[in-house]
């Protein structure tokens, strides 16, 4: 097959990796430094199997800024690029994944309706977005397919699925040919994965984004519980580690997503949130909203203990909060820095990634040893070893060494 992805973010280049194993894959991407990279065989993000893969393996992959190259021919478009919550329209931002469908539907139309292919929607979108798609698109088909994939290790949960989810059901005129076309992008992920017995469940798509939206709604609501535990444990002068150990024993628990934090951060689950809570407009809800504030409330407790602490100059150690990952948006240190940098502190970041002399008007340090110098005090998210030799200055609330 011929297989397009648009977008190579996380999810793009993940999926572009692993079905260029057995495929011809075209990854799109407007940014021309991303596309030489790829084409190069170096990731442009950081993954390690992605990275693996690209060394060692002959893969069947091209990048490309041209959309025509990359749809022409194309059995299966699969649509991987950004969208981001828009707080104003209290929505997400699907217009990228608009741009993309825009972008086929013309070469439908100018190919004499011979270029036909079935469009995969992987970019996390509002309840109802494939829906209202296939009206405006109903020469198209259209499915949407969640991904449950981690920064870092995208690539691997790609080969070692958890689930697979397609939401190519549908009723009407196009059932048959949505549900055919759905199995065989179900069964493209199976060959490529290296664990036998994936689940695999078919659905509406409009079943299927609902599962997106709530499974990283729970992951943020278990963030945010252990992260009000630490906090009560805190303000009570207790042992979080120990009380956190004890309720994670009960099975029914279990000893996951349980470290406390700076608060939930990343590329999904705040924006996640908050879209799930404005498809709530109309439905009864107390929970869902609760989890949105509570990451808030965590961020402003961190920042009073800080405050204080009254340090001359609060150092950042990394933007970025999870482990082996390079991608710092929306990571909740960055609401600690604003709120610090309002009140009057000094504040200083130590970023490696980051080339810039500053971020946001803050003063960036790429020497190690210049920023354990400056700094009176250093948030870290997470401890390193490289921090191990200032142990003293250090505040985090990593209890377990892990993510």
């Amino acid at each position: 097959m011929k297989i397009a992805v648009a977008g190579t973010g996380y999810v793009g280049l993940s999926l572009a990796t692993l079905l260029s194993q057995r495929h011809d894959v075209v990854a799109l991407d407007v940014v021309p430094e991303k596309v030489e990279m790829i084409n190069r065989r170096v990731s442009p993000i950081a993954d390690e199997y992605i990275e693996k893969f690209f060394a060692e393996k002959a893969l069947r992959l091209k990048a490309t800024l041209d959309f025509k190259e990359a749809f022409l021919g194309a059995d299966f478009v699969i649509v991987s690029t950004p969208t981001n919550y828009d707080s104003e329209l209290n929505f997400f931002d699907t217009s990228s994944v608009e741009d993309i469908l825009a972008k086929i539907d013309k070469l439908y139309h100018e190919t004499d309706k011979t270029n036909n292919p079935t469009v995969v929607i992987k970019s996390t979108i509002p309840v109802g977005f494939v829906a209202k798609m296939r009206k405006i698109y109903p020469e198209m088909n259209i499915f949407f397919s969640p991904e449950f994939l981690r920064e870092g290790r995208a690539l691997y949960d790609n080969l070692y699925p958890s689930r697979i989810i397609v939401g190519c059901r549908e009723d009407g005129g196009k059932q048959e040919v949505l549900a055919s076309e759905g199995e065989k992008f179900a069964g493209l992920l199976l060959e490529a994965a290296e664990t036998e017995d994936v689940p695999v469940l078919y659905m509406g798509s409009t079943e299927a984004e609902a599962v997106k939206l709530f499974a990283n709604t729970y992951l943020a609501l278990r963030v945010s519980f252990f992260n009000e535990l630490d906090t009560y444990a805190d303000v009570k002068n207790l042992n979080a580690k120990e009380i956190i150990e004890g309720v994670c024993l009960d099975p029914r628990i279990g000893s996951y997503y349980n470290n406390p934090s700076f608060g939930y951060g990343g590329y999904c689950l705040p924006k996640d949130t908050k879209q799930l809570l404005a498809n709530y407009e109309d439905v009864p809800q107390n929970l869902i909203e609760a989890i949105v504030k509570a990451n808030d409330t965590r961020k402003q407790f961190i920042t009073d203990e800080i405050l204080e602490m009254k340090p001359e100059v609060v150092g950042i150690y990394r933007l970025t909060m999870k482990s082996g990952s390079d991608n710092f948006r929306s990571s909740a240190i960055q609401d600690i820095i604003k709120k610090l940098s309002d009140a009057g502190k000094r504040v200083v970041i130590y970023e490696p990634t980051l080339l810039a002399p500053d971020f946001d008007g803050i003063e960036v340090l790429t020497d190690i040893d210049e920023f354990k110098e400056i700094a009176s005090i250093i948030l870290a998210n997470r401890m390193e070893k490289e921090l191990e030799d200032v142990a003293s200055k250090v505040y985090t609330r990593d209890l377990f060494s892990r993510d």
